[in-house]
């Protein structure tokens, strides 16, 4: 059989071939085992996935409130399904008056300024209108507790946090190149060794072309490939927020409007089953005790489909 070898284009971020053909590999069957016992992976129906992430989140919040404690947590990308945290609130009465939200990222343009709270494709923008305003009045948590990134607050974000206690809670999800937040594997402002980048706090990075890619195809963005849509760069928390979080939540369940395609197939692996790497950056739950989830769609083997193209 002929054989052609190539290396993976300079552009990609993680070029371990080995790594790369190990995780490709890996099956369905094998992918919930990890040496880390405290790392829980778990694959689950894709009609179950946002049910799990819906009563994961909740449940952190009802308790705090049935305990009479603070909560704090880093939010992810606001997507829509936060209503549905917001109405189990509602319907339960549950007291938000302890709880505060600290966005995970948002969009900045490439002088480095942040999106305001008013740009509509903005996380903070979606956060405050999916989560903060579907809470009745009476039970939402002040107005002041959801904070999102601003210039004026970015050098003092991680700091924020700690001074609240440390976040309780931090949920994410593996992007295109594994980022995690938007702590991207070839942004400049992270190519570090990784004892150095584990320490490493909120800042403005560069957004990899892929990333531009990916959340090209979301709806908010037109879901049309419009690679000028989106910002170039972002602000984000940093692997020392992640690390310091008292309990981790990482969900990998992003399929191609309900079919078999997905970007998420291959980069989960690696970021679960992957070396532990700044060049993975959502491989850092490896070394912790954290929770992932994968969609049956995304556990599936990597296969060849000769009858399918683009």
């Amino acid at each position: 059989m002929s054989k052609f070898k190539f290396a993976p284009a300079e552009c990609v971020p993680f070029r371990d071939v080995k790594a790369i053909e190990r995780c490709r590999k890996i099956k369905r069957s094998e992918i919930e085992k990890h040496k880390n016992k405290d790392f829980k992976i778990r694959v689950v129906k894709d009609s179950d996935v946002e049910l799990i992430w819906i009563t994961a989140m909740f449940s952190r919040i009802n308790q705090a409130a049935d305990e009479g404690r603070k909560l704090v947590m880093i939010m992810p990308n606001p997507v829509p399904s936060y209503r549905h945290v917001a109405r189990l609130i509602n319907a339960l009465k549950v007291d938000c008056s302890k709880v505060v939200f600290f966005a995970m990222d948002e969009y900045a343009n490439e002088k480095g300024e942040i999106a305001p709270e008013s740009w509509k494709h903005g996380f903070g923008h979606a956060l405050k209108k999916y989560m903060f305003n579907e809470i009745d009045p009476e039970l939402r948590m002040p107005e002041k507790n959801v904070v999102l990134f601003t210039n004026k607050n970015i050098k003092d974000y991680g700091k924020m946090i700690a001074d609240h206690g440390g976040a309780d809670a931090c949920w994410s999800g593996p992007g295109w190149t594994g980022h995690l937040a938007f702590i991207e594997p070839d942004a400049p402002e992270f190519d570090m060794p990784l004892e150095e980048w584990k320490k490493c706090g909120p800042r403005i990075v560069t957004l990899s072309p892929f990333t531009l890619a990916q959340n090209s195809l979301y709806g908010g963005f037109g879901m049309s490939g419009d690679l000028a849509a989106v910002p170039p760069k972002a602000a984000t928390i940093g692997p020392a927020e992640v690390i310091a979080s008292k309990y981790r939540f990482d969900i990998s369940a992003i399929g191609i409007h309900g079919t078999a395609t997905s970007w998420q197939r291959l980069i989960a692996r690696l970021c679960y089953h992957g070396p532990v790497s700044p060049r993975l950056p959502t491989s850092i739950h490896q070394l912790l005790k954290s929770d992932a989830y994968m969609s049956e769609t995304i556990a599936r083997d990597i296969e060849p489909d000769w009858d399918k193209g683009y």
